[in-house]
């Protein structure tokens, strides 16, 4: 496989994990390194910070000949962390491989001796909150480099670049890219270990990541809160009103969102790929998510279900404002309803028309000329993969059969979001883009009992140091 042996590369990527990584990845769950929109004092607080430099003392332990390590901090900003290893060759392009050191909230509702800050090695899993979304990558990424080295094979330049906003959309990303153009410079190779897939048997390349839009949108019809039996009759609820608002959005019947500015044909590639995932992994859509008993999935056409998470626009109402609970409920009219609304859009759906689009349709024309106020507003981009050169798609299947037992690789469209993605293909258009990782459809990311397949991640950091490899002799 390749031009390295594979017992070499398992063997040293084995025991990194091991001895190394997975005491460092147990410390560094421990840290409420909580991403900054979930933390407004994180400045003051320290836990970003934290994890950067813990992770940043393990590579330097490492002691990979000529590797620096930098924490790179703009004003106002949240620190990245740069990883530089010069190549073991003449090439002079780069390989950028990306993760990320900020969590989402910990939640409530993990199961007995679980907990987010509280690391657990449990059947072969490490469980906590930034175990699988995305502490390991820093780790796995380090480790594919040294196990190339060791196994007697090359490598381009590597610079492993961990961001810490990653889980509030990435905002401070842009700058950062812009300040490190200069040091990144010919970037041919992007890998990022911030996905998964649809089971732990294989490896899985994401081809497609939806972009995403969010608003606050809030109705007020009266300035201060009347009695329900004098007012209601007389003046509209705003929860009415705001249902009104969003039946222009969205049809309620189905959940098929009815702006054509959010919309678009999927690619005969991509359909034809989530036709063959589906086959792959019969079941995994309509069996990764726990539903009430009696309830069912929107569709029960798997293909449906995949086009619907990954080429088509999903409304999801993720918060509101203005309802006090049911107990402390009185008979008010209310002043006010506010709904933060999430968009996730298709991949090549222009994200910032669609917002546009959603504000218009939001605040034209509204019913009895209730007063609208939108608040809160956030833009990322999609990505749709280039095509795989010929390179690395001889060298995943080699991989496919070395590392992962003769299962072949799959392809995936992710629902979510990674910034990142859409502005380094703006950025790098001749790129190629490696979107893998050990996630898997029931790794609980974002929700309560995170885990990290270790098996799988440690399979992953192989494949990685085969494709840096396969790439330095392309």
């Amino acid at each position: 496989m390749g031009r390295v042996d594979n017992s070499v590369v398992s063997k040293t990527v084995g025991q990194a994990w091991e001895s190394s990584i997975l005491p460092s990845l147990s410390d560094f769950v421990a840290i409420p390194a909580l991403s900054p929109a979930f933390d407004p004092e994180w400045a003051a607080n320290g836990q970003l910070d934290a994890a950067v430099e813990h992770v940043r003392s393990w590579v330097n332990d490492r002691g990979i000949p000529g590797v620096t390590t930098e924490i790179v901090r703009l004003d106002g900003r949240t620190p990245v962390l740069l990883i530089d290893v010069p190549a073991t060759g003449d090439t002079t392009d780069t390989v950028l491989l990306y993760g990320h050191l900020d969590k989402q909230p910990p939640v409530g509702g993990w199961s007995d001796g679980l907990g987010p800050w509280q690391p657990v090695l449990r059947d072969g899993r490490l469980y906590g909150r930034g175990s699988a979304d995305d502490g390991y990558s820093g780790y796995a990424a380090t480790a594919a480099i040294e196990a190339v080295r060791a196994a007697g094979g090359s490598h381009a330049r590597c610079v492993v670049l961990l961001e810490t906003g990653e889980e509030s959309g990435s905002p401070d990303l842009p700058v950062y890219l812009d300040h490190l153009k200069d040091r990144l410079g010919d970037v041919s190779l992007v890998v990022c270990l911030d996905s998964g897939g649809n089971d732990y048997r294989r490896l899985w390349m994401t081809t497609s990541l939806r972009g995403m839009v969010s608003v606050d949108v809030t109705v007020r019809v009266l300035r201060a809160g009347q009695h329900s039996g004098l007012a209601s009759g007389i003046v509209p609820s705003s929860f009415r009103i705001l249902r009104r608002l969003l039946d222009r959005l969205e049809d309620s019947e189905t959940g098929r969102l009815l702006l054509p500015e959010l919309h678009v044909e999927v690619p005969a590639d991509r359909l034809d790929e989530v036709r063959v995932s589906v086959e792959a992994v019969p079941g995994v859509f309509t069996q990764m998510f726990s539903l009430p008993d009696g309830m069912s999935t929107v569709d029960t056409d798997e293909v449906e279900l995949a086009l619907n998470n990954s080429w088509r626009p999903t409304l999801s109402v993720i918060g509101a404002s203005g309802l006090p609970e049911p107990l402390d409920a009185g008979n008010v009219l209310r002043t006010h309803t506010t709904l933060s609304l999430s968009f996730r859009l298709p991949p090549t759906v222009d994200a910032y028309a669609a917002l546009e689009a959603v504000k218009k349709t939001l605040t034209t024309d509204v019913p009895y000329g209730a007063q609208v106020e939108l608040g809160r507003t956030d833009v990322g981009p999609g990505w749709n993969a280039p095509a795989f050169a010929p390179w690395l798609r001889s060298i995943v299947d080699d991989v496919s059969d070395g590392v992962f037992g003769g299962e072949p690789y799959g392809t995936v469209g992710l629902g979510g979001s990674i910034p990142f993605m859409g502005l380094l293909a703006e950025k790098y258009p001749d790129a190629q883009f490696v979107v893998t990782g050990a996630l898997g459809p029931d790794s609980n990311a974002h929700v309560p009992d995170e885990w990290l397949n270790i098996a799988q991640a440690a399979r992953v950091t192989e494949a990685v140091a085969h494709i840096l490899d396969a790439h330095a002799a392309r």
